[in-house]
């Protein structure tokens, strides 16, 4: 029997300024129609559906097995450090030592961390909008000033970095870059990263560039904004292993940043999660020098899957889609189906069983678009469109 209390709940201030990531709320939903009987077809989660690599797995299981089920160091096991220092360094041709790594459980601490040990009331960050919602929702929670800069679909949704210089004030503190981007796909062009290195300048402004979907790119080849002559120093690179080896559910990511302020992220991985598992780290070790051919199929099954589900998009009336260039989301424009974003995204969730976001859920600018992942199987991606189709015809 639940019991009534008299004493009422005296949160924190800050607590009504903390958002959500809305992809988990509408993943409840979704799962609460299929216990209902409902068919529901999952495009709203952003993870990969494929396995973890079984290399990754094994070595897990034998770390299990060998007894690495102990704490660890704070910033994470030396040798996985030197295997991530390595990989940086050759991914983004700039030197990396163990000590500008810290290892953390998922990406979003990285997040969490930066701006919890960076911005004080009043500092402003910019940050990309559509954007990851929890960039926003930790500015905000900090007592910072989010600043958005928006990305345009005419520009394959990359920010505009003529826009950039009236953005930065003298409390600009720390300017957010993501690509390949998250809703979008989008991906910045290096001219343009290498701009917004110009455009900083010689300004004591940090950059965290969130770069979880590097090896998810179609075309190319990714290029860091740490890699900028002058800019390391003042770059966090945030990435992990849950996008690019499918480790999702592992919870393991990393910041690579300057020595001193890896000391200051790692304190405050000791005061919140004391360290990493330990056999997920000796598993990372694995998947970063290991057989690499699972990421390389995935990231072409991902661009495969991309370029039908567009293609199918924009047969359907009311709905226009450019082709992501990374990640595994694919951002339609719905402002000709003269619905908004949110209401679109219910009614098709409850009347078509198709489970995508609102454009809103990432920002003001997400409004007139809807995002889904196209982490799914050829045959649910076809229903998914089958099942779009059927609904506007029937509703617009």
């Amino acid at each position: 029997m639940p019991t009534s209390t008299q004493y009422e709940l005296r949160l924190a201030g800050r607590m009504a300024r903390l958002g959500t990531e809305t992809a988990f709320e509408v993943l409840n939903k979704a799962r609460a129609l299929e216990a209902q009987g409902k068919s529901i077809i999952h495009l709203e989660i952003g993870e990969p559906d494929f396995d973890t690599p079984s290399n990754v797995v094994e070595a897990a299981v034998d770390a299990l097995h060998k007894g690495w089920t102990h704490y660890g160091p704070s910033a994470g096991l030396p040798a996985l450090r030197q295997a991530i220092a390595g990989y940086i360094s050759r991914t983004r041709g700039i030197t990396v030592t163990p000590d500008e790594v810290v290892v953390v459980p998922g990406g979003k601490p990285i997040m969490f961390y930066a701006i919890l040990a960076m911005i004080d009331e009043g500092d402003e960050v910019i940050y990309p909008n559509p954007g990851f919602p929890i960039y926003e929702s930790m500015i905000n929670y900090m007592g910072g000033k989010a600043v958005p800069i928006q990305l345009r679909e005419e520009r394959d949704f990359t920010l505009d970095v003529n826009e950039l210089p009236a953005l930065i004030t003298d409390r600009t503190k720390l300017i957010i870059l993501n690509s390949p981007q998250n809703p979008t796909g989008g991906v910045m062009p290096r001219k343009d990263i290498e701009q917004v290195a110009k455009i900083i300048g010689d300004r004591n402004i940090l950059v965290l560039s969130d770069e979880i979907y590097s090896r998810l790119l179609f075309e190319g080849e990714h290029f860091s904004i740490a890699a900028v002559p002058g800019m390391k120093e003042r770059t966090i690179i945030l990435d992990g292993f849950s996008k690019t080896y499918a480790m999702t559910g592992w919870r393991m990511g990393y910041g690579v940043m300057r020595p001193d302020l890896a000391t200051h992220i790692t304190r405050l991985m000791t005061n919140s999660n004391s360290c990493t598992a330990s056999f997920t780290q000796v598993a990372g070790i694995e998947a970063l020098n290991g057989d690499q051919s699972a990421v390389e199929h995935m990231c072409a099954e991902f661009k495969h899957r991309s370029e039908v589900f567009v293609a199918g998009l924009n047969k359907i009336k009311g709905f226009s889609c450019r082709q992501p260039k990374g990640a595994f989301y694919v951002f339609p424009n719905i402002t000709k189906t003269g619905w908004k974003s949110k209401p679109l995204a219910d009614a098709l969730l409850e009347q078509a069983g198709v489970a995508g976001l609102s454009g809103t859920s990432f920002g003001q600018f997400g409004e007139g678009y809807l995002r889904f992942s196209v982490a799914n199987s050829l045959e649910n991606l076809q229903l998914a469109l089958d099942r779009l189709d059927k609904w506007t015809k029937q509703n617009l």
